[in-house]
Order: structure tokens, then sequence, then C-alpha cells
């Protein structure tokens, strides 16, 4: 409020008085913050000049009807996906925030889990015509948020933008992992404004994916995720020779040249391709993608060998609904996933490098991931 008085202060009306005065406070109000209600009271200002044009404050940090702070809001989903019904929500928040937790009574949750789908569909509708994205995450994920017989597939899709800020594009269920499906979300994606291909695509080589990719993002290449590639790699070994396999496969991905890769990648295929040659044909089929990245800057290679972005942040919401009980429609699974995942993505740290993302939006080439410098003829 000071600040606006003070943008304020040279305005006068005709008669000389200053025209943005104080005038009072709001009637006091109590705010549930996450260490319980808080009163508090809002300053109102006054305007001395009439006029349609007249000077409201609401200030940022307590926005008008505020009576829940955004960090207990946050806190619901999590409680749910804990176990915690809706009708106990009451009492574990009273634990949390203390006896005086008000306004969380379970008509109130009901509520706010409501909330939680309007708020997945405005999302699912955000215009994207003024981003451009270099790189997207895919993956399909399964869970079981309370679902009464079969787990959720979940498609989702994240995105790095040209200042390195990563960012979940798209999150909607699935016919398990199909192309049909993953067709419907690149092409909503595109019809949202993401009209420029992205560079390079991350996922498991096992997605319906790759086939959609190629007919909606035509130019963007193609890299497997080392992460899944592995633990696919691993389960067609004996348990005897995985520790090896692992080291070797590491040796593949973690050599600083393409020219090291390869040569790991054909010493694994030699030592491993006589005994278990179905293993290492599911490694062979997919060299060139597993091996895309190096034709990227190498600060960011860290970041697009794997689907760690999907990964990681679905990795906490199976561990929290393994733990529940009863069932949970589609729509409150699905918009309770959204919640925990806009949740994560605050705390989703940048791409490093981000000095190079000018140079991948203009198409120059890297080859093991420095810049290439062509010289002239």
């Amino acid at each position: 409020m000071l600040t606006l008085l003070a943008a304020f202060a040279d305005h006068k009306l005709e008669d000389g008085r200053a025209r943005l005065v104080r005038h009072g406070h709001l009637p006091e109000r109590e705010v549930m913050t996450g260490v319980g209600p808080v009163a508090v009271k809002v300053p109102r200002v006054r305007d001395r000049k009439s006029g349609e044009d007249r000077i409201t404050f609401t200030p940022s940090i307590l926005p008008r009807y505020l009576r829940r702070a955004k960090s207990v809001e946050e806190l619901l989903p999590w409680l749910y996906v804990k176990g915690v019904s809706t009708g106990d929500f009451s009492e574990a928040l009273a634990a949390l925030l203390g006896p005086d937790a008000k306004g969380l009574s379970a008509k109130t949750i009901t509520r706010l889990k409501a909330s939680w789908w309007v708020d997945y569909e405005a999302w699912q509708k955000r215009d994207l015509g003024a981003r451009r994205f270099l790189y997207i995450w895919a993956d399909g994920v399964y869970f079981k948020p309370r679902m009464a017989e079969e787990k959720q597939c979940v498609l989702v899709v994240v995105g790095a933008d040209e200042y390195g800020r990563k960012e979940l594009l798209a999150m909607t269920d699935g016919v398990r992992e199909s192309t049909q499906s993953w067709r419907e979300v690149l092409l909503d994606l595109k019809r949202r404004g993401l009209k420029q291909d992205p560079k390079l695509a991350i996922g498991d080589g096992a997605l319906g994916f790759w086939t959609a990719l190629r007919e909606v993002f035509a130019t963007t290449k193609e890299q497997r995720c080392w992460l899944h590639k592995t633990m696919n790699m691993l389960n067609a070994l004996p348990k005897s020779m995985q520790a090896k396999a692992k080291a070797h496969l590491h040796d593949i991905w973690q050599a600083e040249t393409r020219a090291a890769a390869t040569a790991a990648f054909d010493f694994f295929v030699d030592a491993y391709g006589v005994k278990w040659d179905k293993a290492v044909a599911k490694l062979t089929k997919d060299r060139d993608a597993l091996l895309a990245f190096y034709d990227f800057p190498a600060e960011h290679w860290k970041h697009v060998r794997t689907s760690n972005p999907i990964e990681s942040t679905f990795a906490t919401v199976r561990h929290r609904t393994k733990r529940t009980k009863g069932c949970l429609s589609r729509k409150t699974g699905l918009a309770m996933a959204f919640k925990l995942m806009m949740s994560a993505q605050k705390k989703w740290r940048k791409l490093d490098g981000r000095k190079r993302l000018p140079e991948v939006v203009s198409g120059v080439e890297f080859r093991d991931g420095v810049r290439h410098l062509q010289t002239a003829a």
C-alpha cells in the first residue's frame, strides 16, 4: 500500500488535497496457513476523486476472499494419496496445523477436489503459441491411485524452452501407450500453438510415441532413454551377469565422444551377443537413437540422455499411491496427479549450459557435444 500511495503522491485534487489517502482497514478475517489460522486485517485506501477511473488497492499477497494459503492447498492432494480419506481430513489437518484448523470440513474438501479438475481443464487449454520448446521428454506412466482394478496409464510430456525452463506440457490418460493416444496428445500440443518441431525428443523405446512423433513433428530427432534401456537389458540377462553388464552399458553412454561410445557399444555386442543374443538385440535395434545426444551441447547431455524429469517425479506419486485404499475415480485420480506434478514443477532445475540454447535454436552443428566450426572450401 505504501508503494501505491507513493506512486500517486503528486496527484492532487483541485483544492490541493491528496487524491489518494489511507482509509482504515477491512474487517478482520482468518487465513489458514501452514502454521495454523492467522488473523489478518487488510488496509484500505480511499480515492477522493469521483469517476470511473477510481484507484483501488488489492494486496498481491492477500487477494480478496482468500481464506486458505497456497501451501495448505498443496498439502491436501498429498494427504489424499497418503491414504487419508475425505472424512478424516479435518482431524489430520488439525494434527498438522493445530486444533483451530477451520473451514476444512469433508464438504470443503469435496469442493476443493472439484476445483482441481477445473484447474486441470483450464491448464489443458492454455495457449502455447508464444513459446518455443527445444527438448521434450515423453513417458507413459502407470500408477494405481485408488483405482478399483486396473492401473491408470497417464501420458506425460515435459518440455524445456529456449531459456532452459522445464515445464509440464501435457498430461492425460490414454489407452495404454498406443500410437493413437500419443498422436492425440501431440496434435493437441500443435493445435495450442506448438508449431515449431522440438529439436530432440527423449523417451522409452517401447512407446507408440515414436510413430506419432514422426507424423506430427517430422524433423524432431529421437533419443532413447538410457535408464529405460538399461533396465530392459538387465531384465533380459541372468542375475549373475547384471552388475558387470550394467558397468559395460555405463561405459557406452558416459563416453566423452561418439567414437568411444561406438567402441564400447561394439565391445558389449561382442561380449554378450553369443550367449544372450536376444538381450543384445534390444540394444542394437536402437543404436542410432541411443547415441543421438552426441549431436547436442555437452552441457545438455545429462538432461537429455534419460527421461528423468518425468520418471523421478512420478516415482514419488507411485510411492504414495501404493498406500491408498478404496476406489478413486478417473477424474479425481488424474486431477490429483496434475496437482502433484504442478507442485513438483516448482522445484525443477533449469538446463545447464543455457548459453548454448540460442545455438540449438539456430541449428548450429555440434559434434561430440562441441560446436563444429565449418571451414570454408
